[in-house]
């Protein structure tokens, strides 16, 4: 049986594709993509007249928590969060208890995600063992059994000569970097963005300088060694001129933006809420409008989540809790109504930073592209429901999020991952 998918708006960035056609998949690949495609008696057609019809969103930063911490949130709860919010690959991120720093650890979450069957997630391995940043991990073993990329998400590898080892080690085997910058030695227990908000509520504050240091330094490292290096959540408007820059001087450099430091700034903090609580913070408006300015001029061309859930309890803490909020299940709707709405990206765009684009900086020819031959990764997006946020309605086990009530426009109503319909809106449709 074939699936075919009629009548959408197919935006398909590797081809610059903006216009009504039809899709055709025989078991996980396109098989056709024409004007005109005549279902059989045996073919299922979803009519997806209205709606934008996109390859699989890849979501390069997400954390599931397993192992170790799986009341936070586990590979099950996780991929069904992504099929929710039209993300067809994930990359989870090592900060896992114990860290995934060895293949073992990488086959034990590919073959659970596999077998889960909702999304496909690709496990990154850490840098240093244990994320100790005094030995480098079992590096060649993981690429060995296909982790996408490295990374010591939650914290910078402080040693930069050994980061510089690690980017010559993976960058003879094309495998990206993905950088949290962070220099540890200048947070001195900041829990939010240092300035007005910070002072008049009394907490600590994280300066600009705490990401941006870091920032220049992986890039002069990436530029030295030649590795492949992506720049994750990026919060500050200088992190705009040193991305610009380093594109500009050709540096194999991208970067990526999550939606709460485009929507959100500290002026949109509630105090002793947790759920405002996330590494690195929310900023002033001045930061969210040169990223806004970023991802318009595409000096940012990846928009990821920081999908970081913890339990109710932590973030009951309010800023004594761990940073994180949740983002998979609301990712394409803000982009939607931030962004696209507001005349700075096209949704054509959107699509090319939500999939096409990392897909690409992973080095993934088969996924992102809407094209014959491709993986049946499509995301149905329905750009005329308006709804309002409420985590209640959540699929994930975290609740972690400051969007509570507010209303969005455009809603995923059905994900396709490997040619099945893994989630479907019964509401919307």
């Amino acid at each position: 049986m074939s699936l075919i998918i009629k009548n959408g708006r197919v935006l398909n960035p590797p081809t610059n594709t903006d216009e009504i056609l039809d899709i055709k998949i025989d078991g996980n690949i396109i098989s056709a993509v024409e004007a005109e495609i005549v279902p059989v008696s045996f073919d299922e057609v979803i009519d997806a007249a209205g709606c934008y019809v996109m390859p699989g969103f890849i979501d390069m930063h997400v954390h599931f928590r397993d192992p170790g911490q799986t009341a936070k949130e586990d590979i099950e709860t996780g991929s069904k969060a992504a099929a929710r919010g039209g993300v067809t690959t994930v990359l989870a991120m090592p900060n896992t208890k114990p860290v995934v720093d060895n293949p073992e650890l990488v086959k034990y979450v590919h073959d659970k995600g596999a077998q889960v069957g909702l999304t496909r997630v690709l496990q990154v391995g850490s840098v240093t063992k244990g994320m100790e940043g005094k030995e480098l991990s079992d590096l060649q073993g993981m690429i060995d059994v296909g982790i996408p990329a490295i990374s010591e998400d939650g914290k910078s590898v402080m040693d930069s000569g050994l980061y510089r080892e690690a980017m010559k080690f993976v960058a003879t085997a094309g495998v990206p970097v993905l950088a949290h910058c962070e220099d540890i030695n200048l947070v001195q227990g900041g829990v939010m963005n240092m300035g007005a908000k910070s002072d008049a509520m009394g907490e600590k504050g994280i300066s600009n300088a705490v990401e941006n240091i870091i920032e220049a330094r992986d890039i002069m490292l990436a530029e030295e060694t030649g590795a492949t290096l992506h720049l994750c959540h990026c919060s500050t408007k200088e992190s705009y001129q040193i991305l610009k820059e380093a594109k500009e001087a050709g540096i194999k450099v991208s970067g990526e933006v999550c939606p709460h430091h485009f929507t959100l700034t500290e002026d949109d903090i509630v105090p002793g809420d947790g759920n405002y609580k996330m590494n690195p913070p929310v900023r002033t408006k001045e930061d969210r409008e040169f990223l806004r300015r970023g991802l318009a001029e595409g000096v940012f061309e990846v928009i990821s989540t920081d999908h970081a859930p913890h339990t109710a309890e932590e973030k009951a803490k309010g800023f004594a809790s761990p940073f994180g909020i949740v983002g998979l299940e609301t990712s394409a709707s803000l982009t939607y109504t931030e962004l696209v709405l507001s005349g700075l990206i096209t949704p054509l765009t959107m699509a090319a930073y939500m999939s096409s684009n990392p897909a690409r900086i992973l080095g993934r020819d088969d996924l992102g592209n809407l094209a014959p031959g491709k993986a049946a990764d499509i995301t149905i997006f329905d750009p005329t429901i308006s709804y309002e946020i409420h985590a209640a309605d959540f699929v994930g086990k975290s609740k972690n999020m400051p969007y509570e009530g507010r209303k969005v426009q455009g809603k995923v109503v059905k994900t396709i991952y490997g040619g099945r319909v893994v989630y479907y809106d019964s509401e919307a449709n």
